[in-house]
């Protein structure tokens, strides 16, 4: 099992310092500093990893900046299909998922559409609330299981962005929770690495690895893009408070779709290689879930890893203004916020409408509840991803 913890801001909604903390990054972590008092650390450290002697020793570099949220944006595919779409195609109805899932509706690419072209019309969206050119963008971080391209599809967003700056972009994969992990490098760019803005996008086409068939997985799926705009600031205005990060690799086998080797009846396979002697063209294979360890899993870790975020923030449950979790099932976003003791007007979900959409979740709730005015500027909230890798982590953040 791997993990990561990280304590990012000195300064919380109900505490207001006069000072201009330093912020300092050094080898995997951050810490802070007021005058004389002791740094707070952020950092993932692996297990026997040996310290640094006093001749190899750097000086951390100070770095007086935080980051925040400024805008955000979304895009979802036109191709509509209900509950009762897909009772013509598995034995199901209405009533059975609603009820199991909390889903009535998805949204699925369909002929023509770009998983690409939806993520690029989020980052625009996010730009515009901003009123950030896109030359201006310093780096794009995709989050996506789902690229178009086996390389990587983030460098097609700053070309559809008319970006003449040739920004550094690339894909992040972590499934579910790519998005919060996502958020965490933006921070760690901008508070380490002197960027200024940071895109990051979570977009994924789950539909393309869905099996019509099973009516167990094929209900939950849905397709989408949305984005946020990470942009530096003063230390005081700083937006992520804390984070914390995890995976373990045993739980693969409850939630996975592997690579697989095509069959192929002739004596040279489509890619020119012998069958038999050089490997065979391969291919994913559908999305396997087992779905009661998945919602084991999640009401398990992700209550406890939003508890541990808050504490590292010196916040409680409380001072959330919202929770917004990855939109898996909704059963699961009650169960979180009955162990936090949130009551449901503070709880963040749209799920009805869009069924799971992997790293979009996230950034597509966030940018509705913005526009439709529920998330307002200064509002605090605890979020969190989880889903295949396993993967799960949490940020409390604030918006604006």
């Amino acid at each position: 099992m791997a993990n990561a913890s990280g304590l990012f801001n000195p300064v919380v909604p109900s505490v207001r310092r006069r000072f201009s903390p330093c912020i300092g990054i050094y080898r995997s972590g951050f810490w802070f500093s007021e005058g004389g008092s002791r740094g707070i650390v952020c950092s993932s450290t692996a297990q026997g990893e040996q310290k640094l002697s006093s001749s190899e020793s750097r000086p951390p570099r100070l770095v007086s900046r935080g980051c925040k949220l400024v805008g955000c944006g979304s895009a979802v595919p036109s191709l509509q299909i209900s509950n009762d779409d897909l009772s013509k195609i598995v034995d199901t109805n209405d009533e059975w998922i609603s009820v199991r899932t909390g889903i009535r509706n998805r949204r699925i690419l369909s002929g023509k559409d770009s998983l690409t072209d939806l993520a690029a019309e989020a980052a625009k969206k996010a730009l515009e609330m901003a009123n950030v050119d896109p030359n201006d963008v310093d780096l794009v971080l995709l989050c996506t299981s789902t690229p178009e391209d086996l390389f990587g599809s983030a460098p097609q967003i700053p070309k559809a962005l008319g970006c003449k700056n040739n920004p550094l972009a690339y894909d992040i994969t972590a499934a579910c929770s790519g998005f919060v992990l996502g958020l965490v490098s933006a921070a760690s760019y901008v508070r380490g690495g002197g960027f200024k803005n940071v895109l990051v996008i979570g977009a994924d086409a789950l539909s393309r690895y869905v099996d019509w068939t099973d009516r167990g997985s094929c209900i939950l799926f849905g397709d989408a893009a949305g984005a946020v705009l990470v942009q530096a600031c003063d230390p005081e205005e700083d937006g992520l408070f804390a984070f914390d990060l995890h995976s373990d690799g045993d739980g693969q086998r409850h939630l996975n779709a592997t690579m697989k080797e095509n069959e192929k009846g002739e004596e040279l396979g489509t890619n020119g290689s012998l069958v038999g002697l050089l490997p065979n063209g391969s291919s994913y294979s559908c999305i396997q879930m087992n779905g009661k360890e998945v919602f084991r899993f999640a009401v398990r870790v992700v209550p406890h890893s939003i508890e541990l975020a808050l504490e590292k923030a010196g916040l409680t449950g409380s001072s959330i203004d919202w929770l917004l979790l990855h939109q898996a099932n909704q059963r699961i976003i009650d169960a979180v916020a009955t162990r936090l003791k949130l009551p449901s007007e503070r709880v963040i979900s749209n799920l009805a409408n869009y069924g799971n959409t992997s790293a979009a979740s996230i950034p597509l709730a966030l940018d509705e509840a913005v526009r439709s005015g529920k998330v307002q500027n200064g509002h605090t909230i605890a979020t969190a991803g989880f889903g295949a890798g396993l993967t799960w982590g949490s940020a409390i953040i604030r918006w604006g």
